[in-house]
Order: C-alpha cells, then structure tokens, then sequence
C-alpha cells in the first residue's frame, strides 16, 4: 500500500472512532443498545 493509502485508511476509522461514542458511557449506551437489539430478536424466534 502506498502512503497516502495509509494515511487515509488511518483518518477514516480515527474519524468513525470518534463520531461514534465521544465518552465510556458513551461506548456503554452503544454497546447495551445493541445488546438489547440482539434480546429482542431471539425473543422473535
């Protein structure tokens, strides 16, 4: 890959990482929504 490649890659998941929750209890909310998605659809089964 060439630098640039790199370099872009890089500043893509740095800029997801940090839109994505700013905060631990940030990561917490996301990780138990997503918690409560997965209970909800083995409920439906």
């Amino acid at each position: 890959m060439t630098r640039l490649t790199l370099i872009l890659i890089a500043s893509l998941l740095c800029a997801v990482g940090l839109s994505a929750c700013n905060t631990f209890e940030g990561i917490g909310k996301d990780v138990q929504k997503a918690g409560e998605t997965l209970e909800g659809a083995a409920k439906k089964k």
